[in-house]
């Protein structure tokens, strides 16, 4: 503790920051955190093609439509909250978590069920009308909060989280760490309830005048295990998740701990002139993506040209074959190649003519 509150008190007492060096900072995170908090959760944008998106509004190579589309409003969910956490007379409210969700998620939208065999709308910033579960390394089948148990849930976090930030006795990294958990084992959420909780990791920090951070993808397995070991500890039921101790998380507040740790020694070297390189980013993830000079591409090599045209039909059931090769820069013959393969496989129908028809998912 006494390493960090030398860490802090040195950032905070160089605040506010030099405007070109806050604007550095600022834009470098910006790509930083909405890079790797969207691709934990499966975006398929690459760095650099995220950071040609966010500075410019530019695409390069291939790219979903959805993805890009939630890369941008996950953007703006991040200056909202920002927003947010600096009018600290305004306390932590659901309505401004379910504004949140709703502006990450880009609105609502419909989704392929696990088995493919059907598709559903997921009806952005308001709770879940079905259960959600993950299922563990192991196999087994691991329930959050049912829809009926969530409002009361939610209700009850939010009232304990002004509470203790009233209280003053959690230091913000416990409130951090202990908030994200229990958000976690509620997932109020159908859908960006990851995301939600890295978000507001940052909303209590920024809050409480300590730098944001970011939970790398390349740090994908620590962080997951870091949660699943709190899970053995609060036991499955979800209302206990929901209101774990302290004590009981510990393995995820030693976690978060470290990541804050980390972005404290590293502010303080930028600002001691000891290092330049700002970003927070896995050399290999920034190598393995779009370059602005030359604008080499490597992305998305595990999902196919064929899952990518169903996943936009999905979201777009009136998108042209035209319009399909220019949003996954292939040839139209392509497109039309893979679409025959999907009708083949009854996966598609056309419904309508060419030219005034639609994409039906069977």
């Amino acid at each position: 503790m006494k390493n960090i509150q030398q860490l802090l008190t040195e950032w905070q007492a160089t605040q506010p920051l030099d405007k070109a060096l806050q604007r550095r900072f600022d834009q470098s995170f910006m790509i930083d955190f909405n890079y790797n908090s969207n691709h934990l959760e499966g975006n398929t944008l690459t760095y650099g093609q995220t950071r040609l998106l966010l500075l410019f509004g530019k695409i390069k190579g291939e790219a979903l439509f959805r993805d890009c589309e939630e890369m941008k409003a996950h953007n703006v969910g991040l200056e909202m909250m920002k927003v947010e956490a600096l009018d600290r007379k305004r306390p932590l409210s659901e309505n401004f978590i379910r504004d949140l969700n709703r502006t990450i998620l880009a609105g609502d939208f419909h989704k392929v069920s696990r088995d493919g065999t059907y598709r559903y709308k997921i009806h952005t910033g308001v709770y879940k009308t079905r259960p959600n579960s993950v299922i563990t390394p192991s196999g087994e089948m691991f329930d959050y909060a049912s829809p009926e148990e969530t409002p009361s849930l939610m209700g009850d976090l939010i009232k304990w989280y002004n509470d203790a930030e009233q209280e003053a006795v959690l230091s913000p990294i416990a409130l951090a760490a202990l908030f994200h958990y229990r958000y976690i084992r509620i997932h109020p959420f159908e859908d960006g309830n990851g995301r939600i909780a890295r978000l507001l990791v940052n909303y209590i920090l920024l809050r409480h005048n300590y730098p944001m951070l970011v939970i790398p993808t390349a740090d994908r397995k620590n962080y997951l295990n870091a949660l699943s070991a709190c899970d053995e500890n609060t036991g499955k039921e979800p209302y206990k998740g929901a209101n774990a101790t302290l004590e009981q998380i510990e393995p995820f507040y030693d976690y978060i701990y470290s990541l804050v740790i980390k972005k404290l020694s590293f502010a303080v070297k930028l600002l001691r002139g000891l290092t330049t390189d700002i970003s927070e980013t896995d050399e290999v993830q920034q190598k393995e993506s779009v370059q602005v000079d030359n604008v080499s591409v490597n992305v998305s090599v595990n999902v196919s040209v064929k899952d990518k045209i169903l996943d936009i039909i999905v979201q777009m059931p009136t998108v042209t074959v035209k319009e399909l090769s220019k949003i996954l820069s292939v040839s139209e013959r392509t497109i039309y190649r893979q679409l025959e393969n999907l009708k083949s496989e009854n996966k598609i129908e056309r419904v309508g003519s060419d030219k005034n028809g639609y994409w039906k998912i069977n």
